[in-house]
Order: C-alpha cells, then sequence, then structure tokens
C-alpha cells in the first residue's frame, strides 16, 4: 500500500498542537500504522498502537483511550467489533475508523455503532492532525455541551410537540429518517439529505445541529443555487483585499464563519464542478484559502450538511456532482419522503400548523377544528410543494377562518388544476364516485392521456421513437392521438 502521508508544502496549513491525548492506532497496515504514530507523537500525543483486532479489544477493556484510530477492515477480529468493544467499554470515547472505501454500507454502520468520524484513506498528515485537533477541542468541551443542550428549547419530534423544529410524523418512512438523524446528531459525520423541494431538508439539518456536539453555535446556511458562481464563491472562502474589483477589505468566507460549528450547503448539485474540486480540498485537508490569498488563511473544523432535491447518484452519473465529493458528503444518507407517501401524517401536520398559525395571527379564542371529511380533502391533494405547502395553505385558513366554526373542505384554497387523487388508491378522486362502467371509462381516458403527454415528452416530441417506447405502432400511436384530440404539430420537436 502506498504510504499515505505526503509532505506539508506550507507550515501555515499545519494546526496548532492540541492537549495531549491519549490515543490508540489499530491497523494491520504496517506503514500506514506507524506513520500514524510517528505524526501523533510529535504533536505531544501518548500513542499506543496495534496491528491486531483481538489485542485492541484487549486494550480498550483494559485501559481508557481519548480517542481510537481503527482501520474498518481487518481479519479475523474486525474494526467494527474493535469499535463496539471500545464504545461498551468507555462510552465517551471517540472512535474514528479509516477506510478505503466509504461508500459502503459498513462506513454507515459503523458511524450508527458509535464511531465519531471516519477518515478515507489515503489521506495526508494534516487531514489527521487537523482531525484530532478536532477530538481534542470535542473532548475538552463536551461538558460545557452537555449544559447548553440543557438549556435549549424542546424540538418536535414524532413523539412530542414544541415550537422549535416541526418534524412531526407517525409514518414509517418520516420516522425511519428521523431515527437515523438522531444516531448520527452525535457523531461528526458528513450528512447528505436528499427529499423534493418542501420536504424539510433544512429542517432535518437543523435538528442534527441541535442535537450534536456543536450546539452551543448557530448552524450556518448557505443556499448553492441562489448565488452566482463568483458570488458564491467569496461567500464560501472570503477573500483578501484588493482580490477582485469592490474587494475593499478582508472578509471571512462562510467556512470560517462556521469553524466549530455545522455548515449547511442547500442545493449541493447546483454548485459548479470547480468549486466543488475547491471545497474537496477544505473537507480533506480542513484548510481554508480565501480568493486573492497566496498562503492558507485558516484551519477550520466544520461539520458538512449538504441536501438536494435531485438524486444525488443521478447527479454523480449527470457529471454534475463530482464522485469524490459525493463520497465524502454522503457518509449518512437520508432520504425524506414526500407528503403524497405520508398521507397518515397529514392531520398531525395540519393541527399543528393551525394552532400555531392561529396564535401568531389571531388575537384570541382557540383556532377552529378541522372536520373529517376536511381530513380527507387534504389527504387527496397532490401536495406538490410538500410540507411547505400544507404549512402555507393552513396558515392561509387560519387568517380568513371564523372563529368557533369548524374549517370545511370548501375553506381550503386550491391553487393547482390537478385533480384531487384518492387517499388510498391514487386513482382521480372524482372517478371513485362515478357508476363502474362510467368511472371505467375515465379511468382509461385519464390513463391514455397521462401516458401520452409522457410518452411524447421521453421522446422528445419524435413519433417513431415515441413507438418503439411504447411497444406499439406508429397507426395505433396517431389513433390513440386523433381519438383524444392531440395533434402532432402542436408537439414540440415532432419529426419521423
Amino acid at each position: 500500500m502506498t504510504d499515505p502521508f505526503v509532505t506539508v508544502p506550507n507550515a501555515t496549513a499545519v494546526p496548532e498542537k492540541s492537549s495531549s491525548l491519549r490515543i490508540l492506532v489499530v491497523d494491520d497496515d504496517r506503514t500506514l500504522r506507524e506513520g500514524c504514530v510517528s505524526v501523533l507523537q510529535m504533536d505531544g500525543h501518548i500513542v499506543t498502537a496495534t496491528g491486531r483486532g483481538d489485542e485492541a479489544i484487549d486494550l480498550v477493556q483494559r485501559r481508557r483511550f481519548d480517542v481510537v484510530l481503527v482501520d474498518l477492515y481487518m481479519t479475523p477480529v474486525s474494526g467494527l467489533e474493535v469499535l463496539k468493544a471500545a464504545v461498551s467499554a468507555h462510552h465517551d470515547a471517540l472512535v474514528v475508523v479509516m477506510t478505503g472505501n466509504p461508500s459502503v454500507a459498513s462506513s454507515i454502520e459503523a458511524l450508527r455503532a458509535g464511531a465519531w468520524d471516519y477518515l478515507p484513506k489515503p489521506f495526508s498528515a494534516s487531514h489527521l492532525q487537523v482531525l484530532i485537533g478536532r477530538a481534542a477541542h470535542t473532548a475538552a468541551n463536551a461538558s460545557t455541551t452537555s449544559l447548553a443542550k440543557e438549556s435549549k428549547p424542546s424540538v418536535v419530534t414524532p413523539n412530542g410537540a414544541g415550537e422549535s423544529l416541526a418534524l412531526l410524523g407517525i409514518s414509517p418512512s418520516f420516522t425511519k429518517a428521523v431515527e437515523l438523524a438522531q444516531k448520527v446528531a452525535a457523531t461528526d459525520a458528513s450528512v447528505m439529505i436528499s427529499g423534493e423541494s418542501g420536504t424539510g431538508k433544512e429542517m432535518i439539518a437543523q435538528f442534527i445541529h441541535q442535537h450534536s456536539r456543536r450546539t452551543a453555535r448557530k448552524l450556518v446556511p448557505l443556499n448553492c443555487a441562489a448565488l452566482p458562481d463568483n458570488l458564491l464563491e467569496s461567500e464560501m472562502f472570503g477573500y483578501r483585499k484588493g482580490a477582485f474589483t469592490g474587494a475593499d477589505r478582508d472578509k471571512a468566507g462562510l467556512l470560517e464563519v462556521a469553524n466549530g460549528s455545522t455548515l449547511f450547503l442547500d442545493e449541493l448539485t447546483e454548485m459548479t464542478m470547480p468549486l466543488q474540486a475547491k471545497l474537496l480540498r477544505v473537507l480533506q485537508d480542513g484548510v481554508v484559502r480565501r480568493l486573492g490569498s497566496e498562503t492558507h488563511d485558516a484551519i477550520v473544523d466544520v461539520r458538512f450538511i449538504s441536501a438536494t432535491n435531485r438524486d444525488p447518484q443521478e447527479a454523480v452519473q449527470q457529471g454534475v456532482l463530482r464522485e469524490d465529493l459525493f463520497y465524502r458528503l454522503r457518509v449518512v444518507p437520508i432520504k425524506l419522503p414526500p407528503l403524497r407517501k405520508r398521507l397518515e401524517d397529514i392531520p398531525l401536520l395540519a393541527d399543528f400548523f393551525l394552532k400555531r398559525s392561529w396564535s401568531r395571527h389571531r388575537t384570541s379564542g382557540a383556532p377552529p377544528a378541522l372536520t373529517a371529511d376536511t381530513i380527507a380533502f387534504l389527504q387527496g391533494r397532490p401536495w406538490r410543494g410538500n410540507v411547505r405547502e400544507l404549512q402555507n395553505v393552513i396558515e392561509h385558513v387560519a387568517v380568513i377562518a371564523e372563529a368557533g366554526r369548524p374549517i370545511e373542505p370548501a375553506d381550503i384554497p386550491v391553487y393547482d388544476e390537478a385533480p384531487a387523487v384518492h387517499a388510498s388508491t391514487g386513482l382521480p378522486a372524482a372517478i371513485m364516485n362515478e357508476a363502474f362502467h362510467t368511472a371505467k371509462e375515465q379511468l382509461i381516458t385519464h390513463f391514455e392521456l397521462e401516458y401520452l403527454s409522457r410518452l411524447t415528452t421521453r421522446a422528445g416530441g419524435n413519433m417513431s421513437k415515441a413507438a418503439r417506447l411504447a411497444g406499439i405502432d406508429r397507426t395505433t400511436l396517431y389513433r390513440l392521438m386523433e381519438k383524444h384530440g392531440v395533434r402532432r404539430d402542436v408537439l414540440s420537436g415532432a419529426a419521423e
């Protein structure tokens, strides 16, 4: 194996020596093990090393270590077994797993088992030093953080209610996402949250931060889609005076502002590839270089949470997200379900939003109740804007509702012309109220129109390609189009 350590070219990139820690290094690769020991001892730490998992388990059971640095893949005793033994013996021990393949499920399993962080191979000496410096900071401030957590306001979880965060739900898909967020919060692992717009990705990021060791400092959000490329770079990395026209002073970027806290990168896939490469370097070495600077300006200790409304793996395949950055940021992936797949959560959310909006906009009285028909109506809506759309709709209701009069379906504003769907079947609700043969004809018509629309879109308006995709001949396709009054000349790019 190639020596993972490289020479640090600039002395300013080496972090200051942290307080002495008792560190155990466990790796069956002798070169890597001895390299770690050398770097850590030079920084004044008390280091013990072994190449065998069984010896490591014996050591953690007999002695107390502040940090355990362990390779995930060893035989016959794996790094995961060492991790579990270390956490079991001393629950506050900081265990860092080293792995050459951070994308596999076992890396996530290690974090769930109590790993504090992970270190992808190969890594540099400066990267190791930054990580151990973070560990020293965490150990030194553990009691302070604990007191800060006790003073935090209550958080809305699937089992409670409060005003801090609206993480309400009983649906299996949502509770699974929240449980995973709770497990990863106590670690410093990078989290990638995916889901449609309005599903609550920033809420989950806030939840993770509030339950982390970094809760004493505010989460720092950055919307990657909200700024042009040049402004996004200067906002993230900061700049030196004179770096560009208008740079009349030095300014720290959000990476420096988030030092010791969490940086939330919303809409990550909107970041350009060159900027992704620059961010990757910070993730690897913890070193920030401002625009216009000729030296490294700061060593930062930042926890990264990213979010995207796209499928991140598809974004990698399409070349809009770097694969190495994807694996670095997606140590633990959390996928949030759309509201249409959380129908049992709608009554809880609607009631919560109604009470909160009522207290905000009305001066007296209790909020009116949502009738059973209204709940059924809400559950039949498509909710393309997800929880955010539901919140806005209920706020509208709270503003115009009459005190003491129940809220009926007619009181709910409808902002789109899409037909409501039946809560259990997913079919247009109106069809289910018709006679059997009428409903059948309407359903077939609904299907054929929807299918034709999607088919021609997929084929880019090319009728020959559309027929091939559908597995039918062009005559049949033309007949269906004629039946429903779909004209070929209005299809974009219609070609033979």
